[in-house]
């Protein structure tokens, strides 16, 4: 055996133990921005984890948070849904450090559209959403049996609105600041009515 063919034969040693080991060996770390990725691409499906202790695990496009993924807080604070451009956009499903959960449409980082909010004492609603606060037509349910059903703005009831209690007790009419505010009627589970003005949940007689 020549001397070249024992170079040729070393030579593809080297290049088959090398390739073999290169394909063993997990994907490295990435660090940008303050940010670590692990692998060597930052589109498709990726983790990321983040200053402050926050971890991303879902897909990536452009080094962006972009389709389905799933967002961690160090509070335990957690986001599972859709993500646009670093955004929490679409639909996905929020739980959060106190208990409470928001399941609907995002927009922007922000509850947008339709979605139900639970809180943890057991309140409900459920219904439309602008930059995070009941904005709209919705449904809200009292643990104590009471149920609105009408208009918010700005997370308060106002506008129009039915609110009926659990002795069947029933009020529909204006809404202002959370309150019975304007012309409303009043009927009692007995059968009294009234119809007439309204301030500040009384009744203007």
């Amino acid at each position: 055996m020549n001397m070249k063919r024992i170079s040729i034969m070393v030579l593809l040693f080297v290049i088959c133990f090398f390739t073999e080991s290169c394909l063993n060996q997990q994907d490295p770390l990435i660090r940008s921005g303050g940010n670590e990725y692990a692998g060597l691409m930052k589109n498709g499906h990726n983790t990321a984890t983040y200053p402050g202790g926050s971890k991303y695990a879902g897909e990536f496009k452009d080094g962006k948070r972009n389709g389905q993924g799933s967002f961690t807080m160090p509070d335990g604070s957690k986001y599972v849904g859709e993500w646009k451009n670093d955004n929490r956009n679409g639909q996905g499903a929020a739980t959060y450090s106190t208990g409470d959960k928001y399941v609907g449409e995002w927009k922007d980082n922000k509850m947008n559209g339709q979605g139900n909010y639970t809180f943890l004492d057991g309140r409900k609603y459920a219904g439309e959403w602008k930059d995070s606060m009941r904005n709209g037509q919705g449904v809200f349910t009292f643990p104590d049996g009471g149920k609105y059903v009408g208009e918010f703005k700005d997370n308060k009831r106002n506008g129009f609105g039915t609110y009926t209690w659990l002795n069947g007790d029933k009020y529909s009419g204006e809404w202002k600041d959370d309150k019975m505010n304007g012309l409303g009627t009043f009927i009692s589970h007995t059968g009294d009515k009234y119809v007439g003005e309204f301030k500040d949940d009384k009744k203007l007689e």
